[in-house]
């Protein structure tokens, strides 16, 4: 970077697995944070094998592990330990995701860890939170995705509750983890207070995600349905298949949007429906305006389509796979995908920081590492362990 990122000197221990735990630690990595990845010395972090790989070489580990400096140490060793006190005892944050019980019982409790270093903010990620009846079960992104209502309503109406291809849960929690982080480490920094312990559940950050459906169920007893891609509250809101084989996705939330739509494809009329005036009344004739909608988009390419709804200014997408967003112009602008050079695959291709900051950009300074690439360098340089003691904690399985 030509300058220091916004979290430069904040030093991160990424004690993580599979998902939300590492992806928080990169988020705070990509905006400068020294990020140390501390995993077992053979066993790794799963993500290193998750998913497709090239040349032998895990994909996602790349963009999972990317400026982090990674080390490794058997924690459940006496020895290993002792090497994580001493490194907490010289961080600003921890990042943690196994099952509760566990750091206590290796002697790494919070307590224990705030005695050594009480500005040391913890950020503790688990399936179900630390304490409740569920809290020693094993957790996973799915499960959150199921229990947080998110699958019920999620799919066509005829068909079954519906998952998301991707780590929905994962991301969405990784995105609320570093916010804690931020405001622990603003409440330490501004207003003086001691580090934190972030308690931090899969199942809950998808539940905040469902909107007023909470409320609804309390008040009038409704239970939200699947409606595939249509929308309760509005409408039309749907995707459409164009005359070339293309599908876009129309969405009218907007009074004003649903007048224009329907002018466009024709059919005028129906705007002085009184149903037509809120959204509510709109979604209860949702037949009757996809068949609109849909019939004049499926005579026309995508091309021709795309172009009118913006002449309208009116809300219109094409449904893109991955390949779309590689060639789309606006992502290209951003640099949304941006290219990073990694040892082992050459020019890589992975997603760019998440947001733009005028002052102190992040940037994407290192792809994932090999397991343990920064020993050395971690115990060596920062702990200041002399080669032959590194060598014997490695000879004995600790590292």
């Amino acid at each position: 970077m030509s300058q220091p990122g916004p979290l430069d000197g904040v030093v991160v221990l990424d004690l993580a697995t599979l998902f939300a735990g590492p992806l928080a630690a990169t988020i705070l990595g990509d905006y400068g944070a020294d990020v140390i990845k501390i995993e077992h010395p053979v066993k790794g972090d799963p993500a290193r094998t998750h998913g497709p790989a090239r040349d032998g070489i895990g994909l996602w580990w790349k963009m999972l592990g990317r400026n982090k400096r990674a080390v490794t140490c058997d924690l459940s060793t006496a020895e290993g330990a002792e090497l994580l006190r001493s490194l907490a005892a010289r961080a600003d944050v921890l990042i943690e995701n196994f099952r509760p019980g566990t750091l206590e019982r290796w002697g790494l409790s919070p307590e224990a860890l705030h005695g050594l270093n009480p500005q040391l903010v913890i950020a503790r990620v688990t399936g179900f939170g630390q304490f409740g009846p569920y809290a020693r079960r094993p957790g996973f992104g799915t499960l959150a995705e199921s229990m947080s209502g998110f699958a019920a309503a999620t799919g066509e109406p005829d068909g079954p509750p519906t998952l998301p291809p991707f780590g929905l849960a994962d991301g969405v929690s990784a995105l609320a983890c570093v916010n804690a982080v931020m405001m622990a480490l603003h409440h330490r920094d501004t207003r003086g207070g001691p580090g934190q312990v972030v308690d931090l559940a899969l199942i809950e950050p998808l539940v905040t995600l469902l909107g007023p459906q909470p409320m609804i169920w309390d008040q009038l007893g409704l239970v939200q349905e699947r409606t595939g891609n249509r929308s309760a509250n509005n409408a039309p809101r749907n995707t459409y298949r164009t005359r070339d084989g293309r599908w876009v996705a129309v969405s009218t939330s907007a009074q004003s949007i649903a007048e224009r739509v329907l002018t466009l494809v024709g059919h005028p009329e129906v705007i002085a429906e009184p149903w037509f005036a809120g959204g509510a009344g709109r979604a209860g004739h949702a037949d009757l305006l996809d068949g609109h909608v849909g019939g004049w988009i499926a005579e026309r390419d995508a091309a021709e389509v795309v172009r009118a709804f913006e002449e309208a200014e009116a809300a219109v997408a094409l449904v893109y796979d991955i390949r779309d967003v590689f060639d789309d112009p606006q992502y290209r602008a951003l640099d949304t995908i941006t290219t990073v050079d990694d040892p082992d695959l050459g020019p890589l291709r992975m997603q760019n920081v998440l947001f733009r900051l005028s002052g102190t950009p992040g940037s994407i300074r290192t792809t994932g590492a090999a397991l343990g690439a920064h020993n050395r360098e971690i115990y060596g340089e920062l702990l200041g362990l002399a080669p032959e003691d590194i060598d014997r904690l490695d000879e004995k399985g600790v590292i």
